[in-house]
């Protein structure tokens, strides 16, 4: 039984299909409008959420399904302390998927393990945002009728963007593509995201403070806004909410088939004087992801009904040895979790959380 609970779960040929499948809902939505007939999606949202609740929602109703869930933590037994793999297993009793978002990291693969339905991450924390991706996959696709041989801009917050991380690993598997990478200081991409995806794909990029000067060479710009949630000093996020704003007169000198994207919701980075311009991609792209949350519906619930079993993880393993140090990891609210760190280079001491993928250091002759 499949889950979706990072983009990389998913091969390059089943992105083709997806996209395929989203793209003929579009051009023939009654053919679907029964698919789901008699089945449930699950919405287990355990932080705010506008476009993706909603977009899970209206895909599920339009492929005839229907629909149960909540939209806050207070309105679950989280609330009264019940833990990730307890709500997973009594909600595969009611519904036949479900989609989660959780501030920590992880909950959702915590979800897929101990369920009996399949699972899709709907964000979690800032660590992996898939649907979104596909979104962003669907609609420059659409836009450009290709997803290579391209120069992508990300622009904004890129440390704590989880829509940047899980889009730039998807990418990363696509030929001839460039990411110029704009951002301050402190915002800039994760080191460990440059080395996993980006150097270790051999991918060509560059690091700016420039979106003016990037503009020119941009096929798609992906904007995004400075995330006040994420920031522990409300202080430097008023330092630096307001380091990119997106003008009509700023994409004076950008191509005129450039495609701007925008995960959503805005606060001020693209001024609404840019909407009506049509390299504005933005809302069509909120509406791509419902497009393309049906066509994985649809995936998962017939891989299901050919195979049951939940999917492990496989790899060489270090378990209850090292302790994750990430605050918004699962595992710092849910003790009974065991700690597992997965080798990713066993040779340099190097291991990663199986939850939140956090990085340690382990001198292997002192465990």
């Amino acid at each position: 039984m499949r889950s979706l609970i990072d983009i990389k779960d998913l091969s390059v040929e089943e992105l083709y299909d997806l996209i395929d499948i989203a793209n003929d809902i579009v051009d023939h939505p009654k053919q679907y409008a029964e698919a789901c007939k008699g089945k449930k999606l699950a919405t287990l949202f355990f932080e705010p959420s506008t476009r993706t609740r909603l977009s899970f929602e209206a895909a599920m109703l339009e492929l005839g399904g229907s629909v149960i869930g909540f939209s806050e933590a207070t309105s679950s037994s989280a609330s009264k302390g019940e833990s990730m793999a307890d709500t997973a297993k009594v909600i595969s009793c009611y519904a036949d998927i479900m989609a989660i978002r959780h501030p920590k990291e992880g909950a959702p693969f915590v979800a897929s393990q101990n369920a009996t339905v399949p699972v899709i991450n709907a964000g979690d924390g800032g660590h992996c945002h898939p649907t979104q991706t596909l979104t962003d996959l669907l609609t420059i696709y659409r836009e450009k009728g290709r997803l290579d041989k391209m120069t992508v801009g990300f622009c904004g917050d890129l440390k704590y963007g989880r829509t940047v991380h899980s889009l730039i690993a998807a990418l990363s598997r696509y030929h001839d593509i460039e990411i110029v990478l704009i951002s301050p200081e402190e915002l800039k991409l994760p080191s460990y995201v440059i080395y996993e995806t980006l150097n270790k794909n051999n991918m060509k990029y560059r690091q700016v403070t420039d979106l003016d000067a990037a503009m020119p060479e941009l096929d798609v710009l992906y904007m995004t806004r400075i995330q006040r949630e994420r920031f522990a000093d409300p202080n430097e996020y008023e330092r630096l909410k307001d380091s990119y704003i997106l003008t009509p007169e700023k994409l004076d000198n950008a191509k005129r088939d450039l495609a701007i994207l925008h995960p959503l919701p805005r606060v001020n980075e693209i001024s609404v004087k840019v909407d009506n311009d049509p390299r504005a991609c933005y809302f069509r792209q909120a509406l791509n992801g419902k497009y393309i949350r049906m066509a994985l519906i649809l995936m998962l619930l017939r891989e299901a009904e050919k195979d049951r079993s939940v999917m492990k993880p496989e790899g060489d393993f270090l378990i209850n040895t090292v302790i994750c140090k990430n605050p918004s990891c699962i595992t710092s609210c849910e003790q009974e979790l065991d700690q597992v760190f997965k080798w990713t280079e066993k040779e340099n001491g190097i291991c990663r959380c199986l939850f939140c993928e956090s990085k340690q250091i382990v001198n292997e002759r002192k465990i």
